[in-house]
């Protein structure tokens, strides 16, 4: 895979959406219109499938991007939650933080030693500017036989991005009178064809599911589960990276 187009630049936000950003970005997340309840309705399947990978036993697992910690509950048990989120703001709007043993603002600040039995993300990766360089550093943190799980918008397809457009978009532009592609353009920085080559770079072993249909342009969200991290190749790219 070609990774010099990491990392990516993020298109500026014009002012007039600096000022809502937040306010958006919590209601998203938290609360929000009609529009936003049904998309994170819709985004319950990534949760479920997500869930759904449980070993069965209580193991150590690490939330990349936790936002609110709505995930978090999906889990019956497990010996360690621990989280990376630099959105301070989020986690304190959430009822659900002392189930977390340790937050994390970056990958980058996990120490070395620390490793878990399932890393997991949920609508993230789509954010990330240096997509590589997140996935090699979780793969160092993921113990052998190990599993690394991400649910991601089907960015880039027909279904997602009518779902967007004709949906969330136009109940943006009723509730602030603006462009919602500008919001996408800013925060979509990876389409999923860019994300599942990536994880494919350093996974052995990767299955992908959609919903709600098995196509790609039909589809809204798409299910990553991948095994037998390239421990070598990972620590190989960080070493280049920070050396670079």
């Amino acid at each position: 895979m070609n990774f010099n187009q990491f990392p990516k630049i993020r298109t500026p936000l014009p002012d007039r959406y600096i000022t809502i950003q937040e306010d958006e970005y919590l209601a998203n997340r938290t609360s929000g219109d009609l529009a936003n309840k049904i998309a994170r309705k819709l985004e319950g399947w990534m949760h479920a499938k997500v869930a759904d990978t449980a070993a069965g036993g209580y193991e150590a697992i690490l939330e990349v991007g936790a936002g609110s910690l709505n995930h978090v509950t999906w889990w019956k048990k497990y010996s360690s939650y621990d989280v990376v989120e630099p959105f301070q703001k989020l986690l304190e709007t959430s009822g659900n933080l002392t189930l977390i043993r340790k937050v994390y603002s970056q990958l980058i600040e996990i120490p070395r030693e620390v490793s878990y039995d399932r890393i997991i993300s949920i609508t993230v990766l789509e954010h990330m500017l240096d997509l590589p360089m997140e996935i090699a550093l979780s793969g160092i943190h993921l113990r052998e036989n190990g599993l690394f799980c991400a649910g991601v918008p089907s960015e880039g397809c027909l279904l997602w991005y009518l779902a967007w457009k004709y949906g969330t978009g136009i109940a943006f532009k009723r509730r602030t009178g603006l462009d919602y592609s500008v919001i996408i353009r800013h925060e979509h920085v990876n389409t999923v064809h860019e994300i599942v080559e990536c994880v494919q770079y350093f996974y052995r072993d990767v299955s992908i599911k959609r919903f709600p249909l098995p196509a790609e342009n039909l589809s809204l969200y798409t299910f990553l589960r991948a095994s037998n991290v390239e421990h070598e190749r990972c620590e190989r790219f960080i070493k280049s990276r920070l050396i670079g």
